[in-house]
């Protein structure tokens, strides 16, 4: 299993999901938006998760490069 590969995958479902609320709000003819807004703040929550999985993997990656050059 590739992590980055997976954490990816992560970063492009936490978009959807935050777009896919954006709409919902957008499209509330009665002004309840309680849902949405939850959902937004839990693919926010999910895309910073995914993307500091990507970050650590490149900081071990780096310093594997590291250890090897020496």
């Amino acid at each position: 299993m590739d992590p980055i590969s997976i954490a990816r995958y992560g970063l492009m479902a936490a978009t959807r999901r935050f777009e896919d609320a954006a709409q919902e709000i957008v499209g509330a003819p009665d002004g309840d938006t309680v849902g949405a807004m939850v959902d937004m703040t839990q693919a926010k929550q999910a895309f910073t998760a995914n993307l500091s999985v990507i970050r650590f993997s490149q900081d071990m990656w780096d310093d594997l490069l590291a250890i090897q050059n020496r």
